[in-house]
């Protein structure tokens, strides 16, 4: 079975922990999830002790982010050390590697497979549904298993996934299951995204201030990073008061390259963001920053930071959240994942809680636009696309 550290997220285990405090068996569970029953014991010693893999510890997303990238290193090591050894598979030519793949696929999961040996799932698929014979059962992964496998992935998204991001994520994990499989178990089982809400807008545009025109009209798609950034002002309740939030987000890749949190809505707060950003991204001359008319970015203060870094102010028309849409549907997104429903007793618990978020959303969170992949994942693929280019 491989090493389960390496394997399971803790998503999987708290999920395969429930299955037994819910009446299932330790041997019909084990069975059903297709690991072993000494593994399972261990994680529900672990689960009693409160020590399941780190549950219960309470640690800042910087933290969980580095830990995740050194797990997810150390992981691909061993498995490509293990792997290299083999039979000088690594040495062999496609079709060698694919067959290695399928007679270990039981030993370790296809994709880390794949990874190991420098080949694609989707082409090892491809392979292996021209050569199936077709007298021979197809092997499926049974409904009891592949809910464990929905209810890990919608756990990791903290219930923000609906059944199109949860399908995607499980075909991005190897396993091989129908989109209307996974549509029709999420909604017998009452796995569902959490309700979209309405939220008011906080511009005030009654000032007399310079206003700039709209240089973006709506053309949302630009062709490389950091020629065109969107930003905006939202707000979230807690207990001590109002916290406001202003994100500047890249329209290339979708990704949060910079924000700020604070318990007003002077230009401090749309300064600080900008300020992040630039130096974080260090864009060329002339990019265009997109905002609404608020009194905020019309200010001289915020305008004068604009001109010193090179930038393009742009400025939606006036009462028009549709000019600025791409902005709007993050904090649609980070709502409905993360404020609708909750209480924050301090400001800096709801703080702590968007931090969070913009972390999984940029680094995880499979975003439509970009083709169900993350805002990080999209820069960097295109990036080593221009250097295959290049090369």
């Amino acid at each position: 079975m491989g090493n389960p550290r390496a394997r399971y997220t803790l998503e999987f285990k708290i999920e395969a922990v429930r299955m037994v405090r819910n009446g299932q068996s330790q041997a019909a569970t084990a069975k059903i999830l297709g690991i072993s029953t000494q593994t399972l014991n261990a994680w529900i010693k672990a689960d009693d002790a409160g020590k399941l893999n780190g549950a219960g510890k309470q640690v800042s997303a910087e933290q969980m982010e580095i830990a995740r990238l050194r797990a997810e290193l150390a992981r691909v090591k061993m498995e490509r050390d293990i792997l290299g050894k083999s039979d000088g598979v690594l040495r062999e030519g496609v079709g060698v590697k694919y067959a290695w793949i399928e007679r270990h696929s039981r030993q370790w999961p296809v994709s880390v497979a794949c990874q190991a040996l420098g080949v694609s799932p989707s082409g090892y698929h491809r392979r292996k549904a021209v050569d199936v014979d077709p007298e021979r059962p197809r092997q499926r992964i049974s409904n009891d298993a592949l809910l464990v496998h929905i209810r890990a992935v919608y756990a990791e998204s903290k219930g923000e996934y609906g059944w199109p991001r949860v399908w995607k994520k499980l075909l991005a994990q190897g396993i091989r299951v129908s989109k209307d499989r996974v549509q029709r178990l999420m909604k017998l089982h009452g796995v569902k995204a959490r309700t979209k809400r309405r939220f008011k807008a906080t511009t005030d545009s009654r000032h007399n201030l310079p206003v700039a025109p709209n240089l973006l009209q709506r053309e949302f798609s630009p062709a490389r990073p950091d020629l065109v950034w969107t930003t905006d002002i939202t707000y979230l309740w807690t207990d001590e008061g109002w916290l406001y939030l202003t994100v500047i987000l890249d329209l290339f890749s979708r990704q949060v390259v910079g924000w700020s949190l604070k318990p007003h809505m002077r230009t401090e707060l749309v300064s600080d963001a900008l300020r992040m950003a630039w130096f974080r991204r260090r864009p060329e001359v002339g990019l265009i920053l997109h905002s609404d008319r608020g009194s905020q970015y019309c200010s001289d203060e915020f305008q004068t930071l604009l001109k010193g870094y090179g930038m393009r102010c742009s400025m939606s028309r006036k009462a028009n959240c549709w000019d600025n849409s791409p902005t709007e549907s993050l904090w649609g997104s980070l709502k409905q994942a993360r404020i609708h429903g909750r209480r924050f007793a301090t400001r800096r618990e709801a703080m702590d809680e968007v931090i969070d978020w913009l972390s999984f959303y940029n680094h995880g969170r499979l975003h439509s636009t970009l083709n169900y992949v993350s805002p990080m994942q999209f820069e960097r693929s295109w990036y080593a696309a221009q250097r295959q280019q290049a090369a």
